[in-house]
C-alpha cells in the first residue's frame, strides 16, 4: 500500500515539473517574441520620424525629481515602465542629469 501511494506521488511530481518546464518554455518563447515586436516597432518609429510617444506620468515623475523625491520617481517609474528597480534607477538618474 506503501509503495503503491510513494509511486504515484513520485508520477504526480514528475507530471507537475514536466508541465512547469513546458509552461516555462512558452514564457521564454512568448517574451522572445515580444522583444522581437518591440524592436521592430522601434525601428519602424525611427525610420518614420515618429518620435516615441511618452508616458504624460513621466511629468509627474519629473516634477518629484525637482522635490528631490528620487525614492518616489523610481516608484513611480517601475509603475509607468514596468521596468525592474536597477532598470528604474538607472532610468531616473538618467533623467537627473
Amino acid at each position: 500500500m506503501d509503495y503503491a501511494l510513494t509511486l504515484a506521488a513520485v508520477a504526480l511530481l514528475i507530471g507537475v515539473y514536466l508541465n512547469e518546464q513546458a509552461a516555462d518554455r512558452r514564457a521564454k518563447r512568448l517574451t522572445l517574441q515580444l522583444t522581437r515586436l518591440e524592436r521592430k516597432t522601434d525601428l519602424l518609429l525611427a525610420h518614420a520620424g515618429i518620435p516615441e510617444p511618452e508616458d504624460p506620468r513621466m511629468a509627474e515623475l519629473d516634477a518629484l525629481l525637482t522635490q528631490g523625491k528620487k525614492i518616489q520617481a523610481i516608484k513611480l517609474h517601475r509603475e509607468v515602465t514596468g521596468s525592474d528597480l536597477v532598470e528604474a534607477k538607472e532610468a531616473v538618474e538618467r533623467r537627473m542629469r
